[in-house]
């Protein structure tokens, strides 16, 4: 009955995301290695980027909130979304709020320019405190953290917050005052947002590897390494595949008592399964780590 209940959580868990399209993804692969057959001084880089990139989404398996079964976000610069705000002084020192929103951000940064403008330079600014709103990436709930700065921020002076967590969206607001005698001062905010990896252990990494190899190709329009990656990217997928994750629509039972066979003559799987037991009825982090495991356990246990 323990065995029976990991396999009901884990659909349950899937079943909140689109199985891969392994198909259609070799499909696009075929497409893709004929086009670049074809063309002469006309590839379309462009359009065969788009579909590569959407492949990779797919293959790193997104689910709704943007995370990802088979890739995570780390603490690496990607992007960055920045707001720039002019901030007049006030006669009665009132604070003025600036904001910068993001998604997957995991530090904030405020910057005061060495000038307003091309020979005008900038005033210094008083920074009082910095709240930050976000929801962390595999949570549901929102966090804020008010962080107290109280310091004057210099020309050329950037100061820097990070998140507790890696915000799947999040929202800064700074508060901030211009000097009375100094004029206004130009200042910009900045949420920095987390790199993608993905996972080495994906059952989709060899064709995500050489998706990533054909859009380097395509830059520099290499019409054998473009063709030679569409090949290879549809044999990691086709004939025999990688597994996609079950769709949570059926339960095979029979296969359950196989697992249970292996774990009564392995006592280490069976302790394994426990383990997976406790992180699948924990918190979604959990959940995702369980999933995980059992993945992993489940390869290995077909592979013998």
């Amino acid at each position: 009955m323990r065995l029976i209940a990991v396999a009901l959580l884990a659909t349950t868990a899937l079943a909140q995301q689109a199985p891969v399209p392994v198909a259609h993804i070799a499909d696009d692969a075929k497409v893709i290695d004929r086009v670049a057959e074809a063309s002469k001084n006309d590839l379309p880089r462009d359009l065969l980027r788009r579909i590569v990139n959407e492949d990779i989404e797919l293959l790193r398996g997104r689910r709704s909130d943007g995370t990802y079964v088979y890739a995570s976000y780390e603490r690496m610069e990607s992007s960055r979304v920045s707001e720039a705000y002019s901030i007049n002084p006030s006669s009665d020192d009132r604070l003025t709020k600036v904001d910068v929103r993001g998604e997957f951000a995991y530090r904030l940064t405020v910057g005061l320019p060495l000038r307003r403008m091309v020979v005008t330079k900038n005033r210094p600014l008083w920074i009082e405190n910095v709240v930050i709103e976000y929801i962390p990436q595999g949570s549901s709930q929102s966090r804020t953290v008010n962080t107290p700065v109280k310091a004057m921020l210099e020309p050329g002076e950037i100061r820097t917050i990070d998140l507790p967590d890696i915000g799947r969206q999040a929202t800064a607001h700074v508060y901030v005052r211009a000097t009375k005698d100094g004029g206004y001062s130009n200042v910009v905010v900045t949420l920095i947002q987390a790199k993608i990896f993905d996972n080495a252990d994906s059952p989709y990494a060899d064709a995500v590897n050489s998706a990533k190899a054909i859009v380097k190709a395509l830059d520099h329009s290499d019409v054998p390494s473009i063709r030679s990656m569409a090949s290879r990217m549809e044999s990691s997928l086709r004939p025999q595949g990688a597994i996609p994750p079950p769709s949570g629509t059926s339960i095979d039972v029979s296969a359950v008592p196989a697992v249970a066979t292996a774990a009564a003559v392995q006592p280490d799987v069976y302790a394994e399964l426990q383990a997976i037991e406790d992180l699948l009825t924990g918190s979604d982090p959990e959940r995702r780590t369980g999933l995980d495991k059992l993945h992993q356990l489940l390869r290995r246990l077909r592979s013998h």
